[in-house]
């Protein structure tokens, strides 16, 4: 049973800082492409960061280049945010995606909230 968990979520202050994590299972970790997407209130869902199986290639929105880094440890079958810089409008459920480019597979987690507010 593929899972996808997601953790590290909360309220924070504008300009402070807070990693997600994503917890991967039941799948073929280092073979998918992990992203993370967010969708605040009234929005669309949309595409935050990628990297691919190797953890060597990112790519970022043009809205976090800079403030967050997306990184993974196959071993472990984890995957991470680190979100610093906050802004207010940074505030959303953020969503862990899991991506089999070549059986175009793909996975969703629950979403953990982040909300950053003074």
């Amino acid at each position: 049973q593929v899972q996808l968990a997601e953790s590290g979520g909360g309220l924070v202050q504008p300009g402070g800082s807070l990693r997600l994590s994503c917890a991967g299972s039941g799948f073929t970790f280092g073979g998918f492409v992990m992203s993370w997407y967010r969708q605040a209130p009234g929005k669309e869902r949309e595409l935050v960061a990628s990297l691919n199986g190797a953890g060597s290639k990112s790519s970022y929105a043009d809205s976090v280049k800079g403030r967050f880094t997306i990184s993974r440890d196959n071993a472990e079958k984890m995957v991470y945010l680190q979100m610093n810089s906050l802004k207010l409008e940074d505030t959303a459920v953020y969503y862990c995606k899991a991506v089999d480019v070549v059986r175009l597979n793909s996975y969703w987690g629950q979403g953990t909230q982040v909300t950053v507010s003074s």
